[in-house]
């Protein structure tokens, strides 16, 4: 099967580093934006890395727990900013430790099945930490947040979730990955969440029991220091091997265009949540 990974170019757009007021709802209505450009054939591959401080990324089922609003006040409360995202999934944790990358690809002709694009990102996190003697498996932990069957673990221990975005012939797939900090901290964040919005009545939707000792950051599981800058350049080196061309590069005219209406899609999502 071809590498996805292998581009003939690979553009990268940094946002790691943009600081505290660079909201998440921004980020989301960027992928969006890449995703209608690369699928349109406007814009090469790319690369897209972000950092958000003190936010918490409902799912769209989230929005339904019966008393969501008293869990949102509540993490309103422990200092966090409370979005509801457009990719699938539920609860997520993004602070200052949690470096996100947003791998956008076109879709081609015959269509790139959904398990190929987990895949894909999966190999370039083994490939990323492939100088440690771990291994990095891809199966769902039970007891996480956001748990799904491409759980990224070490030793049993969750430290990233991957998810997909599909938008006009553009592929966006998704991971954040804990990277310092402590994983277990911020899995008791979100079980309060559902302790407190679920408050024990029965849904039709199945909310995760979460279990904060089956999560940790990569600085935990691996034994060492790791910051965002260790991991930027991992991944700025493994894409250079795997393009003929690998630049960093802004939005072109045409995604300048197409960011506000984007952007304005998942700003008008989100108002309820503002609100409470």
């Amino acid at each position: 099967m071809e590498d996805l990974l292998r581009q003939a170019e690979w553009r990268v757009i940094d946002q790691s580093a943009v600081g505290r007021h660079f909201q998440a709802v921004q980020s989301f209505g960027f992928d969006d934006t890449l995703c209608a450009s690369v699928g349109a054939g406007k814009a090469p591959a790319t690369a897209r890395t972000w950092v958000h401080y003190n936010t918490i990324v409902l799912g769209i089922q989230d929005t339904k727990l019966p008393f969501l609003e008293d869990g949102v006040h509540y993490l309103k409360d422990m200092g966090y900013q409370v979005i509801v995202r457009n990719s699938g999934g539920l609860a997520v944790v993004l602070d200052e430790g949690v470096l996100n990358i947003s791998l956008i690809f076109p879709e081609a002709e015959k269509g790139i099945d959904i398990n190929r694009g987990y895949e894909a990102m999966w190999a370039l996190i083994q490939r990323m930490f492939a100088d440690f003697s771990v291994q990095i498996e891809a199966r769902e932990i039970v007891g996480s947040y956001c748990p799904g069957s491409y759980d990224l673990s070490i030793g049993g221990k969750k430290f990233a979730g991957i998810s997909q975005r599909r938008l006009r012939k553009g592929i966006a797939v998704q991971i954040y990955l804990c990277v310092n900090g402590s994983g277990s901290k911020r899995a008791e964040h979100i079980r309060e969440f559902y302790n407190r919005a679920k408050q024990g009545q029965e849904t039709k939707f199945i909310y995760p029991e979460i279990v904060p000792e089956v999560m940790a950051s990569l600085e935990e599981l691996l034994g060492t220091t790791l910051t965002i800058a260790d991991v930027m350049f991992r991944l700025l080196n493994e894409l250079k091997h795997n393009s003929s061309r690998f630049y960093a590069g802004p939005l072109n005219e045409y995604e300048l265009e197409l960011l506000p209406g984007y952007y304005q899609r998942i700003a008008e999502r989100n108002e309820k949540i503002a609100d409470m």
